[in-house]
């Protein structure tokens, strides 16, 4: 059943026509299918029948519309595009355990544990050479209980944007990028040391690269090597001693951390030229671009004689749905076209985020260095981990963040996190 991909100038102009979408912050996506998008083929009788249901968010619906519209005229069905704009992982579940849900999801890979726990996605049947194709941390987030639960189709994370008129060479540490941050702000050349957003509530995902530098952990490990939730870590001695390191570039430190840098002001701060450090992810480009920033991207370095600085690494991806009504055709479009290289590339185009097949990366970044120094900075990283429990460690992670930011005791916070953890997992 497997045909021939467009040609990839075909694919690129297809979906730059159908959409340049840019880049939204990283997070669950969300809602209730509103409105859809809807790629159905007008098939000859004799080519077969049946529809296949996409539900996307709204970054990638109309990139995906060409797609859908080509696989339909290959395979002879209709082919269906909704957007689902909030609650995105809950109403599929719903929908799935009501026997309304469509046949394929896109979303983030961290949603793989509550899924499978839920019974809504079969494993994709991918072989070892479409495995072989993706960089081992793609694999890594979508395998779940040694069984590859999605398609990888595009990877981020964060990094450190370094506007290089105002510092010219990558700081060796987290020492020296503050020290380079406060002496450009003494001499009246920026506005903050750092721009990495906390907020009153703090930023977990974004501070997490800082916080393992310093040693802090979230689970232990199983046997296999997946994160275990039966060992939180929040309040561990490791873990105290990182939120001591926070609040040392904190509000009564040396002023890097700030909870008055939000989600809302810091990529448009660095942007502005207000700061020459910025650590975010490929969402950011579009507005530094437009800034006219003169930029490098490395990886976020470590503090001096610290641990890795290992970001969170999230993959986007394709599941197949385990109560769709065209199990088969979705397994055809997740495993044999989505991983194809020139559907990739043209993805690629439409929303700008480092593709997680290899080959289509090395092709991309021949045009683009950005996606490969993206990836660069996060292969080393931490897949978001998909175990469910991940989902009651970001509002009490990052409450301590802040409140160390602004000059908390780390031990104090530490284990209110870990308890506010702990009790949610009991309940």
């Amino acid at each position: 059943m497997r045909k021939r991909a467009l040609g990839v100038a075909a694919l690129t102009s297809l979906a730059l026509a159908a959409t340049a979408c840019g880049g939204s912050q990283p997070g669950t996506p969300s809602a209730a299918p509103s409105g859809s998008a809807t790629s159905a083929s007008a098939p000859a009788a004799d080519k077969g029948s049946g529809k296949l249901v996409i539900w996307a968010d709204p970054n990638r619906v109309k990139a995906l519309k060409p797609f859908a519209d080509q696989f339909g005229t290959e395979n002879g069905v209709a082919v269906e595009v909704k957007e689902i704009s909030k609650d995105n992982q809950q109403t599929f579940l719903t929908a799935s355990q009501q026997g309304s849900g469509p046949d394929i999801m896109v979303g983030a890979h961290d949603w793989i544990g509550n899924l499978v726990q839920n019974g809504a996605i079969d494993p994709v049947n991918l072989t070892d050479a479409q495995k072989a194709a993706f960089p081992e941390i793609a694999m890594k987030a979508v395998t779940f209980d040694g069984q590859v639960m999605a398609a990888p189709y595009a990877v981020e994370n964060i990094a450190l944007i370094r506007n290089t008129k105002l510092a010219p060479d990558a700081p060796a540490t987290l020492e020296d990028l503050v020290k380079q941050g406060k002496a450009l702000k003494a001499a009246g050349k920026v506005k903050e040391v750092l721009c990495l957003p906390v907020a009153q509530k703090g930023d977990a995902f974004h501070v997490y690269p800082l916080f393992a530098a310093g040693g802090g952990s979230l689970f232990g490990t199983t046997a296999s090597g997946d994160p275990d939730p039966k060992k939180v870590l929040l309040g561990s001695p490791d873990s105290v001693k990182a939120f001591g390191k926070l609040k040392e570039l904190g509000e009564k430190g040396d002023g890097a951390l700030k909870t008055s840098i939000t989600n809302e002001n810091y990529i448009a701060s660095f942007a502005g030229g207000k700061c020459a450090f910025l650590i975010s992810g490929p969402w950011a480009m579009g507005d530094v671009k437009k800034g006219g920033i003169s930029y490098d991207i490395t990886p976020v370095p470590s503090f001096k004689d610290g641990k890795p600085a290992t970001p969170f690494v999230g993959v986007q991806s394709f599941f197949v749905a385990s109560k769709g009504k065209n199990k088969t055709l979705a397994q055809e479009f997740v495993a044999n076209y989505v991983t194809n290289k020139d559907v990739a590339k043209a993805l690629y185009a439409a929303d700008p985020r480092p593709p997680a097949l290899t080959e289509a990366l090395q092709e991309v970044g021949a045009t683009d260095p950005d996606a490969g120094k993206f990836m660069d900075a996060g292969k080393n990283g931490l897949p978001m981990p998909a175990i469910p429990e991940m989902q009651a460690v970001w509002e009490p992670f990052g409450i301590a963040e802040a409140a160390v930011v602004k000059g908390g005791d780390p031990a104090k916070a530490a284990a209110a996190a870990q308890k506010a953890i702990d009790t949610s997992l009991k309940n």
